[in-house]
């Protein structure tokens, strides 16, 4: 697990702020073992977890962009 996963923080104002990646409130149906039943989603939840990709997306792509940056060669070593 990264630490960045626990907390999230504005890079602007250096404040926690709200993880748009995790709803608590839909988390309280946990399986059991006796659970043989195969569960059928609903279309809300299709749509959270279409959101929910769709950010992790966006994530990804900024932390790529982040890791072009900072591995990214210089100037020189692209004029060469």
């Amino acid at each position: 697990m990264i630490l960045r996963e626990l907390f999230y923080f504005n890079p602007d104002t250096i404040e926690p702020e709200e993880d748009d990646s995790y709803e608590p409130e839909y988390d309280d149906t946990p399986m059991k073992a006796s659970d043989t039943r195969k569960t059928r989603l609903s279309l809300a939840q299709i749509n959270r977890i279409r959101k929910s990709s769709e950010l992790h997306k966006k994530e990804q792509a900024k932390d790529l962009e982040f890791v072009k940056q900072m591995y990214g060669g210089t100037g020189e070593e692209e004029a060469l």
